[in-house]
């Protein structure tokens, strides 16, 4: 199999150039603009990602699709990727929470993409810009009775079945530029583009 350092629990960092990609970065002043969680599976040969894309929802896809036919039209991902992990995953992780996040991941499947969070993170980004001091007396989310997910709230919510967590550090959300400067969260390998 390829890529023999990607393990289970390991993270996808992209950088996208769409209009919501691009208001991402530019508001956490990071290049990266989605996250996914890896799910390794030997037995099948197949490195799987667990991600909530827009407009789809909640999905898995091979890591290859990414490699090799992100557009379904042999294109590869338009933008950088990286594998990044958490290094207390392995040391903390029994097999048995594993399961569990493995279980709550795959029940999420189908959940649509949270089109409303779209429009209130929009929101609080323009707040930061005009009155930050207002972002703390807004509410955070998620809820583990989440209905709908973007990508970054998504991958946050699984790490919490195992007792990891990645706060929100910029709007009351978590975006993919939490997960990257996580102090716990280190760099593995930067994936190829075409």
């Amino acid at each position: 199999m390829r890529y023999p350092n990607i393990q289970t629990g390991d993270l996808l960092l992209c950088s996208g150039s769409g209009w919501f990609s691009k208001m991402i970065q530019a508001a956490t002043r990071s290049r990266w603009s989605h996250v996914a969680l890896v799910l390794r599976l030997d037995a099948f040969d197949r490195i799987m990602l667990l991600e909530s894309v827009e407009p789809i929802g909640v999905r898995t896809v091979p890591l290859n699709q990414y490699l090799t036919n992100y557009d379904q039209q042999g294109h590869a991902y338009p933008g950088h990727m990286q594998i990044m992990r958490h290094r207390d995953f392995a040391r903390q992780v029994a097999p048995d929470a594993l399961a569990t996040l493995g279980r709550f991941a795959v029940d999420r499947f189908g959940y649509p993409y949270d089109s409303q969070q779209i429009a209130e993170i929009a929101a609080r980004i323009t707040l930061n810009r005009m009155a930050p001091e207002m972002l703390d007396s807004l509410p955070s989310w998620p809820s583990e009775h989440q209905e709908a997910y973007i990508c970054s709230e998504y991958v946050a919510a699984c790490y919490r079945q195992v007792g990891l967590s990645v706060e929100g550090e910029h709007f009351g959300f978590v975006t993919p530029a939490d997960f990257a400067e996580h102090p716990a969260i280190e760099w593995v390998q930067n994936l190829p583009t075409r």
